[in-house]
């Protein structure tokens, strides 16, 4: 795999990633829940999602060589590009209304 396609497949994991919190009612979408979840427990699914990409995007970057170290702003923007990234599912989910 290229870096072209490794950077590709990040962004595509980092979108559904994002909104997978949001656009269904199962934890990590696997595991059934009780009932609607809390937006807590949107919350904490969507920064344990976060960690998995970033998992996935840092065993691609050392398949393709050396990890460069990241400080702490790194982490930062990631966050919070992956928030915006999370913004169509979050309208979808609170925002919208059904009938």
């Amino acid at each position: 795999m290229n870096a072209s396609t490794s950077v590709w497949l990040i962004v595509l994991l980092a979108v559904v990633g994002a909104n997978l919190p949001f656009v269904n009612e199962r934890w990590l979408a696997v595991w059934p829940h009780a009932g609607r979840k809390a937006w807590w427990q949107r919350l904490f699914e969507l920064v344990l999602l976060y960690l998995l990409v970033g998992g996935v995007g840092l065993a691609l970057e050392q398949h393709e060589g050396q990890i460069y170290p990241q400080g702490w702003a790194f982490y930062a923007t990631t966050g919070a590009l992956f928030l915006t990234l999370a913004f169509p599912g979050f309208v979808w989910r609170y925002l919208m209304r059904r009938r």
